[in-house]
């Protein structure tokens, strides 16, 4: 039998929440989870999802996404200016 060790990962309680029941859901735990990360990490040798830097326009949006969290505003202000907005850009 393969010896086991213990592993502590911080993470915010909300995501810990949140990741619990979404992967309850799928009949898993958390370290049901972590295990099937560090598995694939081994025998791919690389990490499972594929990971990129953001490239100017993302970090712009990231940005912007960002400061309107922070300050509690949206872009567009009704689900009608929302249309009008997605109308203009599906033309262009």
């Amino acid at each position: 039998m393969a010896r086991s060790t213990m592993l502590h990962v911080r993470v915010d309680d909300e995501i810990k929440t949140q990741a619990s029941e979404a992967l309850a859901a799928m009949g898993l735990s958390v370290s049901d989870a972590v295990r099937i990360l560090l598995k694939r990490v081994v025998n791919d040798q690389a990490f499972p999802l594929e990971l990129k830097v953001p490239n100017a326009q993302s970090r712009a949006a990231m940005e912007e996404a960002r400061a309107m969290a922070k300050a509690r505003t949206a872009r567009i202000d009704s689900a009608d200016a929302l249309i009008d907005d997605l109308e203009k850009a599906r033309q262009q």
